[in-house]
């Protein structure tokens, strides 16, 4: 096994590249009781039109498969449900579709290792006939039914349809009802045999483990699988404009939601990291909870709580995320788009700049603490190509210029946009 040492967080990963392609990491932690695991593939809601390693003809397939096969993996043969084999064990399991990847997971004190005999067996044996695929069918569509009465949701998402003219990003994870309707049997099995080749996945275990021997575990309870090689995926180019800056929706909601969103252009494999902590720390400096701006919002009575800011970004997008409740959000967009004006005239503030970098490298390294935490953030990484150790790395060598640069090149108010749900 390849050993990658981080002494700032006192922190070591194992990882292991078996001969099926599967790549297993690693994350000891010495008396610590909690165990966690987690098993993903490297395909979401995105991954809708592709060409299968092996063939030449391009396969599109409706809109939510992925979120689809997610509910289905758990059925089994026999007529049990794994979830409910896992829970009568004590342990506490669960699964979820992203984006970009989907992932099953448990965690437990007790009992990890019949729970890995469950985990394992029911994520490699898909069982899809075409009664369950139908009966599937009403409970998902009871589902996007539910999310689309889920204000919190549709301010998200309509904030993501104002950026995006083709990219499915924009587009919810579990499909529609008139997508869904198209899934059958058929489409399944090849979406999961194309997908869950274990070339395309990733386990991440977290827990008081000797490496050698959780490694052992794992590949006793593998079945027989060659690498199928690279699956192409096919989207549409995506223009760098936004469809339109504002959105509103009237829903039952006792205050205005809001969220902002920036449109951005996919980092370089260079800077992505780093990139991602100037954005971190631009964000915290202009409305985050130390703000100047949100200080004053705060005592206009237009908001009540910091915003939920975030940067989401993969292969094929990026774009940056501020959603709250506001009395006057067109108000704020105005005011957030003043300050960023301002403060690329005046400069960051270097005081400022220090103490959000202090605080942010407090929260990275709060992060390896905990098993759930360092296990999902070095599988969602590993899709995307990092290795989660390197922002412990880059955020030491980071300086205010490039942090400068940054909100020069990202805060253009022509790809800034604002989606509201009020009452």
């Amino acid at each position: 096994m390849q050993i990658i040492e981080n002494l700032k967080v006192k922190e070591k990963l194992y990882i292991e590249k078996l001969e099926n392609g599967l790549t297993v990491m690693i994350i000891p932690k010495k008396g610590i009781q909690k165990k966690y695991i987690i098993w993903g593939t490297n395909y979401g809601s995105n991954d809708s039109t592709f060409i299968v390693p092996g063939e030449s003809q391009v396969t599109e397939v409706p809109k939510g498969v992925a979120h689809f096969l997610e509910h289905k993996l758990f059925e089994q043969e026999n007529g049990t449900n794994s979830l409910d084999a896992l829970t009568s064990l004590g342990v506490n399991a669960n699964a979820y579709t992203t984006n970009n990847h989907t992932a099953y997971l448990y965690e437990c004190t007790e009992h990890f290792y019949e729970a890995l005999d469950e985990f394992m067996d029911y994520v490699q044996h898909p069982y899809f006939t075409d009664e369950n695929v139908e009966k599937e069918k009403g409970i998902i569509g009871q589902e996007i039914m539910m999310y689309d009465d889920y204000p919190e949701w549709k301010v998200y998402l309509n904030a993501l349809e104002c950026m995006y003219h083709n990219n499915p990003v924009k587009l919810d994870i579990t499909g529609t009802i008139d997508t869904i309707s198209k899934i059958d049997k058929d489409i399944l099995y090849k979406c999961y045999n194309t997908f869950y080749n274990p070339s395309n996945m990733v386990m991440v275990v977290s827990g008081d483990f000797e490496p050698e021997k959780i490694l052992e575990e794992i590949k006793k309870r593998l079945i027989e699988n060659k690498s199928n090689g690279d699956i192409k995926r096919i989207y549409e180019e995506e223009p760098k404009d936004v469809v339109k800056n504002k959105v509103e929706q009237k829903m039952e909601v006792s205050k205005p939601l809001y969220t902002i969103g920036i449109k951005d252009v996919v980092p370089s494999e260079k800077i992505k990291v780093k990139k991602h902590i100037a954005l971190e720390i631009l964000l915290n400096i202009l409305i985050g909870a130390s703000s100047d701006l949100y200080k004053q919002l705060y005592e206009m009575a237009n908001i009540y709580s910091v915003p939920s800011i975030e940067y989401e970004f993969d292969k094929k997008y990026a774009h940056i995320l501020m959603t709250g409740q506001s009395n006057n959000p067109e108000e704020l967009f105005e005011m957030l788009k003043q300050k960023v004006k301002d403060t690329i005239q005046s400069g960051i503030n270097k005081e400022d700049f220090e103490r959000t970098k202090k605080m942010i490298y407090g929260q990275y390294v709060k992060e390896f603490n905990d098993v759930v935490n360092i296990s999902r953030m070095f599988l969602s990484d590993y899709f995307k190509g990092i290795n989660s150790f390197d922002y412990i790395e880059e955020i030491n060598i980071i300086n205010v210029e490039f942090v400068e640069q940054i909100l020069k090149d990202v805060f253009d108010e022509k790809k800034m946009v604002l989606s509201v749900v009020r009452s």
